[in-house]
């Protein structure tokens, strides 16, 4: 970050209320928090990598499942069934 940026940051903190400056804190330490940890990550996949545990690491898709809808049947559900056939 350029040196006038944040001298402009701190300059605006002088504004800020007490509650402000709060909820200011709380998400500067979520920020450093989730950086962290993605370091870690990193570190670890890449020990992994290194030590030949695994030859590649997959990343969790951000895809959402749609929600399955409910289907009606007809006669016995189909958890008696199953119990029956065992």
């Amino acid at each position: 970050m350029p040196q006038t940026i944040l001298n402009q940051i701190l300059n605006q903190l002088e504004m800020l209320d007490s509650e402000e400056l709060h909820q200011l804190n709380l998400a500067i330490q979520k920020h450093l928090t989730d950086k962290e940890v993605a370091a870690q990550h990193t570190k670890f996949h890449q020990a992994l990598l290194t030590s030949g545990l695994v030859k590649q690491v997959k990343h969790a898709s951000d895809n959402q499942q749609t929600e399955r809808r409910l289907i009606q049947i007809q006669g016995k559900p189909i958890s008696e069934t199953i119990i029956e056939e065992l």
